[in-house]
C-alpha cells in the first residue's frame, strides 16, 4: 500500500512538472544546446533601475570595457553562431546600430571562436565589437547580479549611467521594439 501511494504521488509530481511551461519547451525541443527565450521584454523605470553594471572582456581588436561606453545608451547583446534566434536578430541589430550612432551596440559571443564570431559579424553584417566571453564568462558573471540574461540571445538596454533599463529575453523582434526601448532608457527620455 506505501508502495502504490508512493509510485501515485510519484506520477502526480511528474504529470505536473510536464504542465510547466518550460519542462514542456525543454521536452519538445531539438537538442539544440541552449534555451531560448520567448521574447519577453522587461523595462524598468529610472527609480526601480539597479546599480551600474561593469563588464569588459576581449574583442577581435582588443579590450572593451564599461568605461569605454560610460555616458551613452548602450546595448548588450549575447549571442553565438549556431543560434537560430541569434541569426534571425542579427540583421535588426545591425540596422539599428547603423541608424543610431549616439548609442552604442556591444556584442557578447557566449560560445564561438574568434574566426567563428568574425565569419557571423561579417555575413550578418555586425559593425559592433563583441566580446569573447567562451573561455572566462566574465562578461555574463557581471550581469548576474544585477539581471541575467537568462537565454540565449538576450539583449539588455543600459542607461547612460550603465544600469539595465530594459530586457528582452530572446530574439528582438523588430527594429520598432529595440529604437523604443533605447529611446526609454535614455534621460533625454524621461519627462
Amino acid at each position: 500500500m506505501v508502495k502504490a501511494l508512493a509510485a501515485a504521488a510519484l506520477a502526480v509530481t511528474l504529470v505536473g512538472c510536464a504542465a510547466e511551461p518550460l519542462a514542456e519547451r525543454l521536452a519538445a525541443a531539438e537538442p539544440k544546446g541552449y534555451v531560448s527565450g520567448d521574447g519577453t521584454i522587461t523595462e524598468f523605470p529610472l527609480a526601480e533601475r539597479g546599480n551600474a553594471v561593469e563588464f569588459g572582456g576581449e574583442t577581435a581588436s582588443g579590450a572593451l570595457s564599461s568605461a569605454d561606453t560610460a555616458g551613452r545608451v548602450t546595448v548588450v547583446n549575447f549571442w553565438f553562431a549556431a543560434c537560430a534566434p541569434c541569426r534571425a536578430e542579427a540583421p535588426i541589430l545591425a540596422t539599428v546600430q547603423a541608424e543610431l550612432p549616439d548609442v552604442v551596440f556591444v556584442g557578447v559571443n557566449v560560445r564561438d571562436s574568434a574566426e567563428n564570431a568574425a565569419a557571423f559579424e561579417r555575413d550578418y553584417g555586425i559593425g559592433y565589437p563583441s566580446i569573447l566571453d567562451r573561455d572566462s564568462g566574465a562578461a555574463q558573471l557581471a550581469f548576474a547580479g544585477e539581471l541575467a540574461p537568462n537565454a540565449v540571445p538576450s539583449t539588455l538596454i543600459l542607461d547612460e549611467e550603465g544600469r539595465v533599463a530594459a530586457r528582452v529575453l530572446g530574439a528582438v523582434e523588430s527594429a520598432s521594439v529595440l529604437r523604443e526601448l533605447i529611446s526609454a532608457a535614455s534621460r533625454s527620455a524621461v519627462p
